[in-house]
């Protein structure tokens, strides 16, 4: 369960970061908000590969 939560996680991460390189079509608080839900999906991730190796 905690596995598919971080794939989903890591896929946000990975569209989060290419709307951000796509950013010249977007507004500044797009890329602010992108930028914002970038930081706090990393630090899910992290927790989430903590709590995925305390298990093994």
């Amino acid at each position: 369960m905690r596995q598919d939560e971080a794939r989903r996680v890591r896929a946000r991460i990975a569209q989060l970061e290419q709307d951000l390189t796509a950013a010249s079509a977007q507004t500044r608080q797009l890329r602010q908000d992108a930028g914002h839900e970038l930081r706090n999906a990393k630090f899910r991730l992290e927790r989430l590969e903590e709590c995925i190796a305390a298990m093994r």
